[in-house]
Formats: structure tokens, sequence, C-alpha cells
């Protein structure tokens, strides 16, 4: 797992946009400060600009330094999510407009996943990741079935098996500044 990790870090601090397992589903990502990695990322998957990104981070104070205003309902959603949980916070911060929702929003899940964890701490910083489809397509969670368009432009696939089989992408809710909870994705 070091040389895909070491791989994936060198090929996202370069620009570059990494096929990879994640905690859910295979993914596509890269670093969510730049802009033309992200623009490249949007290419691939033929997703329009205007539709915000998850940001996967591997702990509490990357969480913190993406969430302007975490309300704390967020920390007992975390602590007692029994999988995947991506939370939408009010007011991203510290990434490109392309992560963020119109509303400055900033979706973000703590990832568990062994790898996306290593990886993130190697990177220090979080990293994209959206389903590896063609936008309005169905996801996958088996490499082989990903589109070959996908996988020929990307800049890395990572050499990992994806270690949840189940193939479902992560839970979304929006939580208002209020602490108002919106089911988006069940």
């Amino acid at each position: 797992m070091k040389a895909e990790i070491e791989k994936a870090v060198e090929v996202v601090k370069n620009g570059g946009v990494i096929l990879y397992p994640t905690d859910t589903i295979w993914g596509l990502g890269c670093d969510p400060t730049n802009d033309s990695a992200i623009e490249k990322l949007l290419t691939i998957k033929k997703r329009a600009a205007n539709r915000s990104l998850i940001l996967l981070v591997h702990n509490e104070a990357l969480l913190q330094r993406y969430a302007k205003t975490i309300p704390d309902v967020c920390y007992d959603l975390i602590d007692f999510a029994v999988k995947p949980l991506t939370i939408v916070y009010p007011d991203g911060q510290h990434v490109s407009n392309y992560v963020l929702g119109q509303d400055k929003s900033v979706a973000i899940r703590i990832t568990k996943d062994p790898f996306c964890v290593q990886l993130i701490q190697k990177l220090k910083a979080g990293l994209v990741s959206t389903s590896a489809n063609i936008s309005n397509q169905p996801y996958t969670n088996n490499l082989a079935d990903i589109d070959e368009e996908i996988k020929n432009q990307v800049d890395y696939i990572v050499d990992l098996p994806l270690q949840d089989k189940s193939g479902h992408a992560s839970q979304i809710i929006k939580i208002g500044t209020d602490g108002q909870v919106t089911i988006i994705r069940k």
C-alpha cells in the first residue's frame, strides 16, 4: 500500500487526477485547492461546474480547516454514524470555489478507510472525492466496470482493492447554521 500512497500523493500534488478506492465506491480525486485539477476532473466526469464536490478528510482537525462553521449536532452525527456519512456544512473555506456549493457550503466526509486515511495524512490536506462515473450514469464498486474513457483520462489508477464491497455511496445530509438537518441522500 505504501508505494500506491506515494504515487497517488505525487500525482495529486502535481495537479493530477487519481482513480482510487474510497471508503464507499471507486472515486475520482484531486487537490481541492487546484482549479485546473478540478476542471480536469469535471471534464473527465462530464459534470457541470456548478455542482459542488465532496471533500474527504481523516480527522476533526482537517474538518475544522475546511468548514468555518460546525454546528454542535454534527459531532454527534459523526460519532454515531453507522455507515459513511457526508455532511454539508454551512460555510466552506480554504478550497476552490468548484468544491463549494452555490451557497458557499462544503460537503465533507471523515473517512476511516485505511488507504484514504494514509493518503490524506501524507497529503496533509483533504482530497476531492466524487464517484468514478460519467455524470448522471450509474456508479460502480467494481474497477473493471468503470468506463474506459475515464480510465484513459485520469493521471493514475490506484492499484488497490475497494475494501467495502457493498457498493453504496455515502449518506448525505445538510446542516443549517441553526442546526436544522436536511437529508439529501439516504
